[in-house]
């Protein structure tokens, strides 16, 4: 499984036009994520993605493991700049009935596996994007569980976007695509998959669309969320037999 580095909300690395000191947060899932500041406001840790604080993401003190200050902060995005009218988020919906949590775990892993993806961060795009119903159409047009576009469908090879391992395969295709595109800065593919790469492109980083913003907050909150729940059970699941051996071997 390759380790996707570099959870950013603003342009970064060599997409950066400016130099200045800047901070790199280290989370406990296994990414970075470069901010100018950050602080510690009611219980959550707040990392400030330009020298403001109008525009920061959010998270728990568990989810992170260290902070250093790092070279190259990435630079503030500019508010004026014209909003693109990104994919619009679907309400959360219940899973399809035909289609069962098993059952689309199931996809999800044979996608990540074939594209070297967490099944988690599938798993929690899916409930970004369609909340788990393979019928769920955006106002923009984006259709099924991963909400691919008809243009986007068509260019992967997708025939029916409402047939959910089609857009399972189609979606893993497209986010492993656009991974690879922005040199495995997950913050980056994932706003591209929301507003597209043009944005992302046109703006050297996440574009700043409210939206857009709240989108790639929402998916790395909820693949934080589950991999600190799986990280959890496996530590449970270890105790667990530690105790067993010992009560065995008395």
């Amino acid at each position: 499984m390759r380790i996707r580095f570099i959870l950013s909300l603003a342009a970064l690395g060599a997409l950066a036009t400016t130099a200045r000191a800047g901070e790199l947060v280290t989370l406990r899932n296994g990414f970075t994520q470069r901010c100018d500041h950050h602080a510690d406001v009611d219980g959550h840790v707040r990392l400030y993605l330009a020298a403001g604080e109008d525009n920061y993401i959010e998270f728990l003190p568990q989810e992170i493991s260290g902070v250093e200050q790092v070279a190259d902060a990435p630079p503030a995005a500019n508010a004026n700049d014209p909003v693109k009218d990104a994919a619009a988020a679907v309400p959360e919906t219940t899973i399809d009935a035909k289609l069962s949590p098993a059952d689309l775990r199931e996809m999800l892993a044979k996608a990540g596996g074939e594209h070297n993806l967490d099944v988690d961060l599938l798993a929690s795009l899916v409930k970004a994007e369609s909340g788990g119903n393979a019928h769920a159409v955006s106002r923009s047009g984006a259709r099924g569980l991963m909400q691919l576009m008809p243009g986007t469908a068509t260019e992967l090879g997708v025939q029916d976007s409402f047939k959910p391992d089609q857009n399972v395969r189609g979606g893993s295709t497209y986010l492993d695509a656009l991974l690879t595109r922005y040199r495995n800065n997950l913050a980056l593919a994932l706003a591209a998959y929301n507003a597209g790469p043009a944005a992302v492109d046109r703006h050297r980083g996440i574009p700043p669309y409210r939206e857009t913003r709240a989108y790639v907050a929402r998916v790395i909150h909820e693949f934080n969320r589950r991999v600190l729940a799986r990280e959890a059970l496996a530590n449970q699941t270890v105790a667990s037999a530690t105790g067993q051996s010992r009560n065995g071997t008395r």
